[in-house]
């Protein structure tokens, strides 16, 4: 359960609406993370996939053998990931597609504004047609990867450090 502060909100089940971080931001310098360590960013309107996204990537961090870590951080609302969205922080922006509010290509397109550097990973439960996605959103965003869910977190991790290196 994530606990309540002043700075974040939790829902009846405890689970962070905002932003929820696993170390404090000032402990890193300001622009991408050391080698070791990836950060990414997961945006999903559904908190209970947010939430296991989050923990499944952490949860890799204690296998000695991954070359690459991550360190997660979660939003439910894309309005809210895009306001306290810091360029040169995160390496992979890990967005669902369809979300109330902004949808994951429109927040790729303002993110990638602000960011070209990031990467960017898609996340849906339906069928894509990535060459009708191109036409609409012509920007950078398809360049990144297309993921089904659900999906294994085994799966998830292959396909990020895919996008990393």
């Amino acid at each position: 359960m994530v606990p309540p502060d002043k700075n974040h909100k939790n829902d009846r089940n405890g689970v962070g609406i905002g932003h929820k971080q696993t170390r404090k931001e000032e402990e890193f310098e300001v622009g991408r993370s050391p080698s070791d360590y990836k950060r990414i960013l997961i945006v999903d309107d559904e908190p209970d996939v947010a939430m296991t996204l989050k923990l499944g990537l952490e949860s890799s961090n204690d296998d000695d053998n991954k070359k690459i870590k991550f360190e997660v951080y979660s939003y439910t609302n894309p309005v809210e990931a895009l306001s306290v969205f810091k360029p040169n922080f995160y390496d992979l922006l890990l967005v669902d597609i369809t979300m109330p509010l902004m949808n994951g290509f429109e927040l790729c397109e303002k993110v990638l504004l602000l960011d070209l550097n990031i990467g960017v990973c898609f996340m849906t439960a339906g069928e894509i047609n990535q060459g009708a996605i191109r036409e609409l959103y012509p920007l950078r965003t398809i360049g990144g990867c297309f993921i089904k869910k659900p999906v294994e977190i085994d799966h998830l991790i292959r396909q990020l450090i895919a996008e990393l290196e």
